[in-house]
């Protein structure tokens, strides 16, 4: 990108920031108004400059501009002042998440709501993913004198459950002393270390570990976890989905799971905030789209994704404020987990 004058910079920014607020072209006069010290002839030059330049477009019926993704780009690279939540706002969505259990699924769909609430746009977010998972404690419970249940509890709150049939009866004392025995060997290993341990196990024992670790490879076999959306009301009332087939559109996009999955793990980075502008995305299906993704967890433990999906006019500032808030907390919440 070309290096602008002062007053260049200075008129893109608040061309982005007036189209942003108001989704209308923005003219000479409008931004004289905003407090620009030069006459609406240079500032009407200018407007013309950063047009030739491709940071500007100039819709056929309207005397005013509105922002390229060039134009965009340039304001969260170099124009942009971060934004950070108010202190009101932090409080208040860390009472949130501090009032929810240590329950994965709950603090997914929390995290999709605050984010959508606080950008007004679509939030989506995948549950955490291990890169192998590890065993946290099992629990067995006696149903019958011929059947137990396996609880298997992974160190990323996944819950499996599983009934065993018993080819005896046997008192829940044993399962108990079964389960604690099976908790002390096994607490924080991969279903690979699970099965090189050297361990003295009875014929019950070693049906159990079976399932521990055929339950424990089927987890680290799927290929996908749920992603949970919402705010999509919310990207709805925005000027740019007040056509029907544009709603539509947007709408057939977010029920395309394998597509979501797709952008959001090509695009998360691995440290801080992706801003994914338009065409960047090299989809077309994104073109009238930007994307603020970010990923939380412990790095080489279990990770996910969380991100805005918003129209291309996006408030980018608060978007990443936000995005990086939430982020960090479930960081946290995750080390919390694994006890980091």
């Amino acid at each position: 990108m070309a290096n602008l004058t002062n007053r260049q910079e200075q008129i893109l920014a608040h061309v982005v920031k007036e189209y942003v607020e108001t989704a209308q072209p923005v003219g000479s006069e409008t931004l004289r108004k905003r407090g620009l010290i030069v006459s609406s002839a240079t500032i009407r030059n200018e407007l013309a400059a950063l047009e030739e330049m491709g940071y500007l477009s100039h819709p056929h019926t309207s005397a005013g501009r509105v922002p390229t993704e060039k134009g965009y780009r340039y304001f969260v690279e170099t124009l942009m002042e971060e934004f950070e939540l108010p202190p009101v706002e932090q409080r208040m969505i860390r009472h949130q998440f501090h009032q929810v259990t240590l329950d994965v699924d709950q603090w997914m769909r929390l995290s999709a709501a605050v984010l959508a609430h606080a950008s007004h746009s679509t939030a989506l977010v995948t549950a955490p993913q291990s890169t192998r998972c590890r065993f946290k404690h099992v629990q067995l419970v006696s149903i019958s004198d011929q059947v137990a249940l396996l609880v298997l509890v992974l160190q990323d709150g996944t819950v499996k459950q599983q009934m065993l049939a018993l080819n005896q009866p046997m008192p829940p004392e044993e399962l108990t002393r079964t389960s604690n025995r099976l908790n002390d060997h096994y607490s924080g290993l991969s279903v690979d270390q699970i099965r090189n341990v050297s361990m003295s196990l009875n014929a019950f024992e070693g049906s159990v570990v079976s399932v521990v670790a055929s339950l424990m490879q089927q987890i680290d076999h799927r290929s996908s976890h749920e992603i949970y959306r919402d705010g999509i009301v919310d990207i709805l009332r925005q000027p740019e989905f007040s056509a029907i087939e544009r709603m539509q559109t947007l709408l057939e996009m977010l029920e395309q799971r394998s597509f979501l999955e797709d952008m959001l793990s090509d695009w998360a980075p691995e440290r801080g905030v992706q801003v994914v502008i338009g065409g960047e995305s090299r989809r077309d299906e994104m073109s009238e789209y930007s994307m603020v993704l970010s990923r939380y967890g412990l790095p080489g433990e279990s990770s996910g994704v969380i991100g805005v999906l918003g129209p291309v006019r996006m408030q980018y500032a608060r978007t990443i404020g936000v995005v990086r808030y939430v982020s960090s907390l479930l960081d946290d919440l995750m080390g919390r987990m694994y006890g980091r």
